[in-house]
């Protein structure tokens, strides 16, 4: 091979090597171009379809099935993360009534890939957060009928209220007739059925409570170790933007280090305590 062609292979490689990554950099910012111009806001068309769209409310792109959406309300300051399905009715261009079906309330984040489907009524509160993948809904299936197949059958409705400050973990499905009170943790992957009281740990299938906050005796049982801040403290860190979650992951990165040092230490204690005894 000719010293010229060993040169233009060389020359061609990284011809085709830079116009990969300009391709690739072209496929990623028109994406985010498509994800940024596809939310749906106060200031976007789409709203006009809600019942309320509250001010400095998103609704990220892609989005899920969303219908329904004259009985949906949606609070000041929530965040609908991408794929998240929102519906009311069974399909889209019933008339439900006057009333609103879905109300969702201020400062909500609601997980990528969530679903709330509504045919009666759910109410959920303020400050209400979910992982991904929650399933929210007001409507079983019945099986009564020996003869007829389940999902021809008449479905059953019953009223969800999740209250203000709630956890929703990951997986999480919240079934008919669930009323949960202030500042429920639900873990993931819980199937949830049934009233639980403010302050309260629930988890497993069915969910029951793990936890629960005694106003004589605090958490019992009780917590593993003190909170790194304050309830106050977080929530000013919350309303803070990015400097806010700066802060907070800084924090986190001290304590796991400071953690991370005590147990070295105790393990240190240990081996050396081991040694005096074998000695």
């Amino acid at each position: 091979m000719s010293p010229k062609s060993s040169v233009g292979q060389v020359l061609a490689a990284r011809a085709r090597q830079r116009a990969r990554q300009g391709v690739h950099t072209a496929v990623h910012r028109t994406w985010e171009w498509i994800q940024r111009h596809g939310e749906i806001t106060p200031h976007t068309p789409g709203r006009r379809r809600f019942a309320y769209l509250g001010e400095g409310a998103c609704i990220g792109f892609p989005v899920g099935s969303i219908y329904g959406e004259p009985w949906i309300s949606i609070g000041d300051h929530t965040l609908v993360g991408t794929h998240v399905t929102i519906s009311a009715g069974f399909v889209p261009g019933l008339d439900l009534g006057p009333d609103v079906i879905v109300r969702i309330g201020a400062s909500c984040s609601l997980g990528r890939g969530t679903h709330i489907v509504g045919h009666q009524s759910i109410e959920i509160g303020d400050d209400v957060f979910t992982g991904p993948n929650v399933y929210i809904t007001d409507q079983n299936h019945t099986y009564g009928d020996l003869h007829v197949p389940i999902g021809r059958q008449w479905p059953e409705n019953n009223p969800v209220v999740i209250g203000d400050g709630c956890w929703i973990g990951t997986g999480a499905i919240i079934l008919p007739g669930t009323r949960l009170g202030r500042n429920v943790a639900v873990a993931g992957g819980a199937v949830v059925r049934g009233e639980f009281p403010d302050h309260s740990v629930i988890g497993g299938v069915p969910a029951k409570v793990l936890r629960s906050h005694d106003k004589e005796n605090g958490w019992q049982p009780p917590l593993r170790n003190d909170p790194l801040i304050s309830l106050d403290e977080l929530a000013a860190l919350s309303v803070d933007g990015l400097e806010g979650l700066q802060i907070l992951q800084d924090k986190l990165r001290e304590e796991s280090a400071t953690r991370a040092e005590a147990l070295r230490k105790d393990d240190a204690f240990q081996e050396d305590a081991l040694q005096e005894e074998a000695g």
